[in-house]
């Protein structure tokens, strides 16, 4: 209480107000991650990524407040503060092309797609270099450039980061999914609490997207994370002024799509502020376009901000979408059965028409999700915050999911007989034998999810050691109500000149299910996790600091049916962190280590190889990391390189039928490198590698010493080169180009089934655009050599061909 005290007293001691405003370029963008000075004080601010800044508690009287950047003209204004008052000044920045001799405050204007801090990555403002855990940032400067209207684009710009399957709409579960450093992850975060959507993630809404790297539980808990990271939607705030554009594009496949983002203060003394970013897309499958095939997207996303004084900030959100789709084709490949009896084991050898659709219309799917956001932000004083979310996040889907089997004579052969497996002695038959097609429909499935968390935050001096820390209570709740239904539907035979595949369609499913009800199954699991956390960034010096968390969750699962009756268990997991980052050269390099730990819950109960009971522990995933982080030339060059290992403890792996033993292990390595970087006016470059080993250990003898089938590809890099015109009568003029690697992913890698590869891919992209204060023009390719490429999660899913998009937008 003592320092509380202090800390209001001191506020207190003499009369404040305060100064807000918002910088922005001479064609109205807005500056981010500029410092705004008072001249001849020690105190100022940042600006957002609208440009807006505040600062807070500035004593009565009058001063110059100054802005500067590289690249941009400087700019200075007076102010007189008054007491309990809010001075408002705005700055629009000229651009020059001589540099800057004295910088009162320098940003990174030049280098517009890098991001050099965040609030949401340690739960606290902090500076990349000053973050001793690896992530990447993409901004909406790089996806208005690449003209990307989704979530799943917008991942193509992290390096190590690759998307393993579509989203499918279907409610819980059926968001897209990728992988980083050898585990599957998906995009379940928002503004760092939880946010699920489980259909296309439209970008309309997106400010920046953060890629957290490696297990991260000790902050953001297990249940949305996994041990390759966490994906977070940075989302678009309201701000003072009123502008916004509206947008229309069409292009191939039958794409076409209009979006609107409109902003607006709605009194006088704008403190009140409405923001509203909508977006409809509709697109065929580009495999027999029009045909049978199609994904149509609504989103619309209202943000209100209620700033009623200096210390209190409320801000109410929300996401609705809805959809309508028929899912896209995910080939499996039967479990009972070795690859190698198809006859071939790459995707590219398949005896499959690349363009067909094995499906008919009205194998349809509607979607929806509704999330509710609210952020309370209350400045105790100068040195604490206080912050608290509430969200709620409900998913639902009603309709089918069609999926096929790719099988081979031997199997077609069995399930003739009746038999699920070969007898002795039982003659196999090479070659492809059937594509099953099945379906998995949706019943009024639904999946909520609540969550309440508390944090403080504290920036303060302890001696000479500056102190930076969190200290967060979070109420996690997942309350799954899912009805998965069906089975399989027929067998057709493959590359037939003038075969109906039409057949499988709606009202075909329908008939199948009104002759043969089909099996349900459930999932109606209710989990409560109970979590405190604490996080302290402690300086050392100006150059050396430390990083200390630790996280205590208290787990519920009550029982309920995961497919079959489950009964309820207790856990308590312990989740520690460590960082420490030096700074040889200060605000410029840093060399960073970590440890970092995740942890997963699992039944409370299994049998021995002598079928005795056993209690489960947890499964848990250890990190170690190091690298370097660069912040160099002015801004120009932001680089980050680590090397890590990922050691997964506790693994449950099946003896027999009833029996199991937890004694598996997993090992995950591999380097990974991300820069941002500016070369010379005008010119941007994002680029990435990310090489991943990684190993089961001490497992199934099916599986030990094998990658995992959805650790996805060892090899990726990505690429982005573009330049826009800085000056003169074609300012504005610009165009992009680069692409995305992806080397040969085993999505089939056991002893039982042999190995089945998607093979390996180089995607490019390029686009165009002419970018002017009150309108954009745009057009982009998308898969410009009309590669042929494959992307899995177990399955091999054909990925859209050659595809162009224009677009056209007025801002205002």
């Amino acid at each position: 209480m003592s320092l509380f005290a202090f800390a209001n007293g001191s506020a207190q001691a003499q009369a404040t107000g305060s100064i807000r405003g918002r910088v922005t370029t001479t064609d109205g963008e807005p500056v981010e991650a500029v410092s705004v000075g008072v001249q001849g004080q020690t105190f100022g601010s940042i600006t957002d990524s609208q440009g807006n800044f505040t600062i807070g508690n500035v004593p009565v009287g009058s001063y110059t407040v100054a802005v500067s950047a590289v690249g941009l003209k400087p700019a200075q204004q007076p102010v007189t503060v008054t007491a309990g008052q809010r001075s408002t000044l705005d700055f629009r920045l000229a651009e020059s092309a001589a540099e800057l001799q004295e910088v009162i405050v320098q940003g990174a204007r030049t280098n517009k797609f890098s991001r050099t801090s965040s609030v949401d990555v340690a739960k606290m403002p902090l500076k990349n270099l000053e973050n001793p855990q690896v992530y990447a940032t993409v901004g909406k400067e790089l996806l208005t450039e690449q003209l990307v209207f989704t979530v799943d684009d917008a991942t193509r710009n992290v390096p190590g980061l690759q998307k393993m399957w579509d989203a499918t709409g279907r409610g819980g579960d059926g968001g897209a999914f990728y992988a980083s450093r050898g585990f599957v992850v998906s995009s379940q975060l928002r503004n760092g609490v939880a946010g699920n959507v489980t259909s296309d993630i439209d970008a309309v809404n997106l400010e920046k997207l953060e890629v957290i790297k490696g297990p991260s539980a000790t902050l953001y808990g297990s249940a949305l994370t996994s041990y390759g990271g966490l994906i977070n939607r940075v989302t678009k705030k309201p701000y003072e002024t009123f502008g916004g554009e509206v947008a229309v594009a069409g292009g191939s496949y039958g794409f076409h799509r209009v979006s609107a983002d409109v902003n607006t203060p709605l009194n006088a003394a704008k403190t009140l502020a409405f923001r509203l970013n909508t977006a409809y897309n509709y697109e065929d499958n580009f495999q027999n376009a029009g045909y049978a095939g199609f994904v149509k997207n609504l989103s619309i996303a209202p943000s209100l901000q209620f700033s009623p004084s200096e210390r209190l900030t409320i801000n109410l959100d929300a996401e609705v979408y809805r959809g309508s789709n028929v899912g896209k084709q995910l080939i499996y490949f039967d479990y009972r059965e070795n690859t190698k009896y198809l006859g071939f084991s790459r995707a590219d050898e398949a005896p499959l028409d690349y363009r067909q659709s094995y499906q008919g219309p009205g194998l349809t799917q509607d979607s929806r999700s509704t999330n509710l956001f609210a952020q309370v932000r209350y400045r105790i004083s100068p040195s604490f915050t206080s912050t608290t979310y509430l969200t709620s996040s409900r998913s639902y889907s009603q309709g089918k999911g069609p999926y096929f089997y790719l099988v081979s004579n031997t199997v077609v052969a069995l399930d003739s007989l009746g038999l699920f497996a070969a007898p002795a002695g039982f003659a196999r038959r090479a070659g492809v034998g059937a594509l099953y097609r099945a379906d998995q429909s949706t019943q009024n499935s639904h999946s909520q999810t609540y969550e309440a968390q508390q944090l403080f935050n504290g920036d303060f001096q302890l001696g000479r050691l500056r102190n930076r820390v969190v200290f967060g209570l979070d109420f996690l709740r997942i309350d799954s109500g899912l009805d998965f239904l069906g089975g399989r539907i027929d067998a057709i035979p493959v590359n037939v000149p003038g075969y109906d595949y039409r057949t499988f369609n709606g009202r075909a499913v329908d008939a199948a299910y009104a002759a043969t009800p089909p099996p349900h199954y459930l999932v109606t699991t209710k989990v409560n996790t109970y979590s405190a956390f604490a996080s302290d960034v402690l300086s050392l010096t100006d150059q050396l600091s430390v990083l200390a968390a630790v996280r205590v969750d208290r787990y519920h699962n009550s029982g309920g049916i995961y497919y079959s009756a489950t009964e309820g268990y207790n856990q308590t997991a312990v989740s520690p962190k460590f960082g420490l980052v030096y700074q040889p050269v200060k605000d410029r390099v840093a060399l960073f280590a970590n440890y970092q730990n995740s942890f997963r819950n699992q039944n409370a109960s299994y049998r021995d190889a002598d079928n005795q009971p056993r209690t489960t522990k947890l499964e848990h995933a250890n990190q170690l990391e190091g690298g370097v982080k660069l912040d160099a030339a002015g801004g120009r060059v932001s680089l980050t390189a680590s090397y890590y290992d990922i050691r997964v403890q506790n693994l449950l792996r099946t003896l027999t039928a009833t029996t199991q033993a937890q004694d598996g292990n997993q090992v995950s390595r591999g380097a990974e490198l991300n820069v941002v970087a500016n070369p010379v006016r005008g010119l941007n470059v994002v680029g990435g590698f990310a090489y991943n080993h990684s190993e089961f250990i001490d497992t199934n003898p099916d599986l030990n010493g094998r990658r995992p089938n959805t650790a996805s590809s060892p090899y990726l890099a990505n690429a982005w080169v573009s330049y826009r015109q800085p000056e003169g009568t074609l300012k504005g003029l610009g165009a992009g180009f680069g692409g995305n690697y992806a080397s040969d992913n085993k999505i089939v890698n056991s002893v039982s089934q042999g190995v089945f590869s998607l093979p390996a891919y180089t995607v490019l992209n390029a686009s165009v655009f002419y970018d002017q204060p009150k309108f954009r023009l745009s057009a982009k390719v998308d898969n410009l050599t009309n590669q042929k490429y494959w992307t899995g999660y177990t399955t091999m899913n054909a990925q859209k061909l050659r595809s162009i998009v224009g677009s056209v937008a007025y801002k205002f």
